[in-house]
């Protein structure tokens, strides 16, 4: 029997290339380190990170040696955060020269002169569409802002100073003084706004506009701030630039470009050029707007799908990114944030994305005046006094949460982020509600929310997803209810009860009077099984009022197997209806008061009849955020559940000690008991 010949794969002389993630997926091939030496058989490529620098060397050996070189950029749509912040999630790949070297071919090039079928330029169309749409940009961390100046205004991109594309791209430091005079005589009624680089901003790098002469600085208006450009390029009247990619998105927005280098979309009758282009380009090859799209966002770069890791075509990343942006624009830039644990403060960022927290421990520690401010659930009358002064976030833990509970410090899926209210107070309007009580549910909307409930109950998810093992039903019981206990100190319980049943205990006294023939099951709360939260007072009496105690059993299992669940207020009512199991409210929880439950009280301000799914889309797609365990960033509810599916597959890790520990001294110290 022969052997089967080696998979081939590539070579890297450059430790750091195999630091970029999923590069290997990106490239196809498994990547390898070799610094010096012959290569061993089988080597596909050498890769190296463009022509810069020590990589010209890289491409010159892999010539000596008479292998193919490879050269890697970071895409035209890269990531969310700065180079350093984050890895790239597009990344161009030239067997041929790079996109920004225009003294010889590369790939994009060729790809740019090549006739295109229809299809194919409708595709062009439609990615420079969803470029605008989404509002992107290579980077995407930065806020959008207005314009410095009002009125119409030309837009003039400096670069950092030494950019490899400025040299490659035929140009010079002396180019970007031509480019500032030229559109300061070219446009004399009109002002100049110079937007310096976001490395420049973060102080990374250098610019080429250190200080201005007198007669320009009359005119020009440097926007020093990391400002997201769309904003900008939608309202200029003429871009100016040397090689930047802004000059290429500028095109996209269907704004004039002047250019002072040859960059990878100049030269092809598209942009003013101030420089002769190669005569490999020119405006007879009859490239477009379209097909340097095409060429740019399809076909010369590679992208990777940020939740699953895996390839992915470029209108999936662009739908992704467009939603980040959409989700980071929704708060302030500035938060100041109070009543954070320090395990919860890197979940808020998280959840927050997109705004800068300050964490406070006590109001006092505010600043004053109208800066939003978030705190962690509802907080009581004293504190709420201290923050009247300004706009309110109050976050909470979502319904889709995780798999282990809160009080383990595991990590959250989704956090609810409520402007007015809080889902667990009934005694006031909060956003949900108000959700529940106006929106109005389109078609596409609904169906999706019936997609999600579907899923969600196929996959067994509920919040927490602990337990283990089955429940068997008894045979001899016909109407078997199940009872859920809650935490009885918990704030659901105090702003979401009220009358005589506001206990465990109390609720299946009303239970056994209300059903005394079935058989009724009595779900103690996780966290006070697992003794992170303290019984209620008279909660050990529960087991005499009940045909059986169910300890340690998933929720979604009992769920299946029951005919009814009475509740105060869990969750595991929301979850039941979920399921099509009736549900009885003895408290006043967000799902009570629609129609769909069997309520013991009043909800005066509620009333509208709700369908099943027009709940299930406002509690687990309009109302809760989500970010991605994989990715980090935010996610949508669907993808939420496949995450929670597979997260539940592995095995929970036991508490550590050092939490045991320290959860066992602060019961102590609560307790007034000292050593």
């Amino acid at each position: 029997m022969t052997a089967s010949p080696a998979q081939p794969y590539l070579l890297t002389r450059r430790v750091g290339l195999l630091m970029v993630p999923g590069l290997d997926r990106l490239l196809d091939l498994s990547l390898r380190y070799r610094p010096f030496g012959p290569p061993p058989a089988g080597v596909h490529a050498v890769v190296g990170w463009g022509y810069k620098g020590r990589f010209a060397d890289d491409a010159a050996w892999a010539s000596r040696l008479g292998l193919p070189y490879l050269a890697l950029e970071d895409g035209f749509l890269r990531s969310i955060g700065l180079g350093d912040e984050s890895g790239p999630l597009g990344v161009c790949i030239d067997d041929l020269g790079i996109y920004y070297d225009a003294s010889r071919p590369s790939r994009l090039e060729v790809a740019i002169k090549r006739p295109l079928a229809a299809d194919e330029l409708a595709r062009g169309a439609d990615v420079a569409a969803r470029w605008r749409a989404g509002r992107l940009s290579k980077y995407n961390h930065a806020r959008e802002q207005a314009a410095p100046v009002k009125g119409p205004f030309v837009l003039v991109v400096d670069q950092t100073f030494g950019d490899a594309s400025i040299g490659y791209g035929m140009a010079s430091a002396a180019s970007f003084t031509r480019m500032l005079e030229a559109a300061l005589d070219e446009h004399p009624g009109l002002p100049i706004v110079l937007k310096v680089h976001p490395d420049v901003i973060a102080g990374r790098k250098r610019a080429h506009f250190d200080r201005l002469a007198p007669g320009a600085a009359s005119r020009v208006t440097l926007l020093a701030d990391d400002a997201h450009p769309p904003a900008l390029l939608e309202s200029a009247v003429a871009v100016y630039v040397v090689t930047s990619q802004m000059g290429f998105e500028a095109l996209l927005w269907h704004r004039p470009v002047r250019c002072f280098g040859m960059p990878f979309y100049a030269g092809w009758g598209l942009t003013q050029d101030e420089i002769a282009a190669p005569t490999r380009r020119g405006a007879e090859c009859g490239a477009t707007l379209e097909s340097v799209a095409h060429a740019a966002l399809v076909e010369y770069a590679r992208y990777l799908d940020p939740e699953t890791q895996q390839r992915c075509e470029p209108e999936r990343l662009m739908d992704w990114m467009a939603f980040q942006r959409c989700e980071r624009e929704r708060f302030p830039a500035e938060v100041q944030a109070m009543g954070f644990s320090q395990w919860k403060q890197p979940h808020a960022r998280s959840f927050l994305a997109g705004s800068t927290l300050r964490f406070v421990d006590r109001a006092e520690s505010l600043k004053p005046g109208a800066q939003t401010r978030a705190v962690w659930g509802r907080p009581d009358n004293s504190v709420a006094a201290g923050l009247s002064d300004a706009p309110l976030l109050r976050v909470e833990d979502g319904f889709l949460r995780s798999v282990g509970l809160g009080a383990n410090w595991v990590q959250p899926l989704s956090l609810v982020i409520d402007r007015s209210g809080m889902y667990y107070d009934a005694t006031a309007p909060s956003d949900i509600e108000t959700l529940l009580r106006t929106h109005a549910f389109d078609d596409a909307l609904l169906q999706r929310a019936k997609s999600l409930r579907e899923a969600l109950v196929a996959a067994g998810i509920t919040k927490y997803n602990v337990g283990q093992g089955a429940w068997q039903r008894p045979t001899a019981a016909s109407h078997i209810v199940l009872v859920p206990g809650q935490v009885e100190s918990d704030a659901s319980i105090a702003y979401g009860t009220t009358g005589a049943v506001r206990t465990n205990l109390a609720l299946l006294k009303a239970v056994r009077a209300a059903r005394p023939d079935a058989y009724l099951i009595y779900k103690p709360h996780p966290d006070v099984v697992a003794r992170k939260r303290d019984i209620g007072p008279d909660e050990a009496q529960t087991a005499s009022w009940c045909d059986e105690v169910v300890v340690d059993r998933p929720m979604h299992l009992l769920l299946d197997a029951v005919d009814e669940v009475q509740v105060l207020t869990s969750l595991a009512g929301f979850e039941a209806l979920l399921r099509g199991v009736p549900v009885v409210c003895h408290g006043m929880p967000f799902y009570a008061g629609w129609g769909l439950t069997t309520d013991m009280n009043a909800h005066p301000r509620r009333g509208r009849c709700l369908s099943l799914d027009e709940l299930v889309a406002a509690a687990l797609i309009l109302y809760p955020t989500y970010v991605s365990r994989v990715s980090g960033a935010f996610t949508t509810p669907e993808r939420a559940v496949v995450e929670l599916g597979r997260w539940a597959t592995l095995r929970t890790p036991s508490e550590p000690v050092w939490l045991r520990t320290a959860r066992l001294l602060k019961r102590l110290k609560d307790r007034g008991i000292r050593r």
